[in-house]
């Protein structure tokens, strides 16, 4: 009878056992130093940078092909006026 009521009392106590006291203090995910927050200074440049390139690329595309519209939109209209009007 005893060992069923210390096993009782060992389940529930481990139950409520905060959950700060059972994992260790080593698995601490960040610290804030200066290394830190120099190493996310240049992550966040970088894809400033890249992001950056991404547009003008974009851009240069956009420009692109609104010149090639431009151009078959001439051509169209140059058949348009050549092309006796036909009903």
């Amino acid at each position: 009878m005893l060992a069923r009521f210390v096993a009782r009392a060992t389940a529930r106590s481990a139950a409520r056992a905060p959950r700060a006291a059972v994992t260790p203090v080593a698995a601490r995910s960040y610290t804030e130093n200066a290394f830190n927050k120099k190493e996310k200074a240049h992550e966040d440049q970088y894809a400033r940078q890249h992001e950056k390139e991404q547009i003008e690329k974009l851009r240069k595309q956009i420009a692109q092909k609104k010149a090639e519209l431009e151009q078959l939109q001439k051509e169209h209209d140059e058949l348009h006026k050549a092309a006796p009007e036909q009903k």
